[in-house]
């Protein structure tokens, strides 16, 4: 059944964003936030009033729905309609691929990239008093302590 031909206490009885979902269906195509929500206001007979206090409100339902997507131009639509692409740096897919060849594992890929998080961390967190406490030592110097 339509949105349309639906009757008002059935629509009240429904939340937004399963009705964005219809009428993204029954469009056939993606739609921007005031329209889909405007469109909704109108089935609703919602004053400007109304639509102007709640379409805040209707945008984060959307962005937390995860049936809808955003596309590149500000309209959303249904992603069932559209396909994840995995986009990687020529640098990455020239890393994955010497690893595959070298028969390396991904393992330690990821614990060399923890480590270096760590080491940032660590890093970020010294303040520049704790730095005035710091001296360089040498292996000599670690050497003649033991």
């Amino acid at each position: 059944m339509k949105l349309k031909d639906m009757h008002i206490e059935e629509l009240e009885l429904m939340s937004y964003t399963d009705m964005t979902y219809m009428i993204l269906k029954e469009n056939n195509k993606a739609m921007n936030t005031p329209t889909i929500f405007r469109e909704i206001c109108n089935l609703l007979d919602y004053s400007e009033e109304e639509y102007m206090a709640k379409i805040g409100d209707y945008y984060t339902s959307l962005t937390l729905d995860k049936r809808f997507v955003l596309l590149e131009n500000n309209e959303w639509d249904i992603r069932d309609r559209h396909s994840v692409a995995l986009i990687m740096d020529d640098d990455d897919a020239l890393e994955n691929e010497n690893e595959e060849e070298n028969g390396e594992d991904f393992e330690e890929e990821i614990e060399e990239d923890t480590m270096d998080d760590m080491d940032d961390i660590l890093e970020d967190d010294l303040s520049d008093a704790d730095m005035d406490d710091l001296e360089i030592v040498t292996d000599d110097d670690l050497e003649e302590d033991n």
